[in-house]
């Protein structure tokens, strides 16, 4: 058994900025990070608007986790064929925003950048993706390691643990098939559903807190002004793709025709081989004359 929840790209904006609910965010990153995330507040940016056209769907969450480290979660419902770069950006601003003038490099806190995508992004098999920064030997091949004095200094184990680290949730490559606690999360991501077996940190009190049936009357009516505006996203989406096969189609008929009249082809073939009405093939034997 499940019950149909409340979206968690638009909970995230509303109800899961709450500090009562931040449970529900805090058991997602220790589900996905494998630590104890507690979170310390929440980050104040451009995603705190309220029309559903001005980025309704992205999100900043600052929290902080037994590193003292910062983390984002962004949240991308429609096609972006440059998101990657907006995920440098991202992480480069957060860098830039959270150290303070006159302060040592050193202090610049590790931004973590997860990255919650509703489309598919790149090339690869998976839905979680993991990057960091490492630093190979083009001779020797031999991973760059700290000296034992910054170790020490920075208590930091690896290079990496400075340099930003990105995750890629591609939820909508996901099978359904959980088979672990952050496949639920990922699940539910997809879904918008928690089912009764369901064991991961923070799914029970999201089941509880994003009860759409607990929705008060004002967030109802926001929620489903929300979801209409994914609907018409969705399908000018579709129309724009379509019109373009359309157009794709028509050239490649024209180009069709164009070599069968100067074959010597006659109209009833050239209509047999491609959708065009011997109209239209007339308007390209006159053209082809010119």
């Amino acid at each position: 058994m499940s019950k149909k929840l409340i979206r968690f790209d638009w909970a995230i904006k509303r109800l899961l900025r709450n500090k009562a609910n931040f449970v529900v965010l805090e058991g997602f990153l220790s589900e996905l990070l494998f630590d104890n995330i507690k979170i310390e507040q929440i980050l104040e940016s451009e995603s705190n608007q309220e029309t559903e056209d001005d980025k309704f769907n992205r999100v900043d969450v600052l929290t902080q986790n037994s590193k003292n480290e910062l983390i984002i979660i962004e949240i991308q419902s429609t096609y972006e064929i440059d998101y990657f770069h907006r995920m440098a950006y991202g992480v480069s601003k957060s860098i830039t925003e959270n150290i303070k003038l006159g302060q040592k490099y050193s202090e610049i806190k590790k931004i973590i950048s997860i990255n919650i995508v509703y489309f598919d992004l790149g090339q690869g098999q998976d839905y979680i993706y993991k990057g960091k920064t490492d630093f190979i030997g083009l001779h020797q091949k031999d991973l760059l390691g700290l000296s034992e004095k910054q170790r020490i200094t920075f208590l930091k184990e690896k290079i990496s643990d400075i340099f930003p680290e990105f995750y890629l949730l591609k939820v909508n490559q996901f099978n359904d098939n959980a088979k672990d606690t952050l496949d639920e999360w990922i699940y539910f991501l997809k879904n918008s559903e928690v089912k009764d077996e369901f064991k991961a940190k923070g799914l029970k009190e999201a089941g509880e807190v994003l009860d759409i049936m607990r929705l008060e009357k004002e967030d109802e009516y926001g929620y489903n002004r929300y979801l209409d505006s994914l609907h018409l996203k969705a399908s000018e989406i579709f129309t724009l793709q379509t019109e373009a096969e359309f157009k794709a189609k028509d050239e490649r008929s024209i180009e069709i025709t164009r070599k069968l009249i100067l074959n010597g082809a006659d109209n009833n073939l050239i209509t047999l081989s491609t959708d065009l009405t011997i109209e239209q093939i007339e308007e390209l034997r006159t053209e082809l004359k010119k």
